[in-house]
């Protein structure tokens, strides 16, 4: 029973991780500039990472694997940020700003010409 328990808990944290994953792949391809797509995949990037990693960790058991994931993970939620961060801050440097008001796609009709 207990194992059972454990294997739906561990699927279900990498299934919603999996999506995070793709949600924010989707973002970082839809957005309008540097600093949403930063957003998009820095913090969905973050918590696809924890809810994969945590959900291998609860398959792997009370082993040394576990240890290796934990390690893997820290390193994830260490470097993640840090290179989103770095980023924005090159391309604030590089001088660019960002957008703001709202975006709309070339073609909507909205134009007035």
């Amino acid at each position: 029973m207990t194992e059972l328990l454990v294997d739906v808990i561990s699927g279900a944290m990498m299934l919603v991780g999996g999506a995070f994953a793709v949600i924010g792949g989707i973002g970082v391809v839809r957005f309008p500039d540097v600093f949403t797509r930063l957003h998009a995949g820095g913090i969905t990037d973050t918590l696809a990472a924890l809810l994969i990693v945590g959900g291998l960790m609860l398959q792997a058991g009370w082993s040394i694997l576990t240890f290796k994931l934990l390690l893997i993970l820290l390193f994830l939620l260490f470097t993640t940020p840090t290179a989103s961060h770095a980023t924005a801050r090159a391309a604030m440097a590089a001088g660019l700003q960002p957008l703001l008001g709202v975006v709309r796609p070339k073609g909507d009709g909205s134009s007035n010409t």
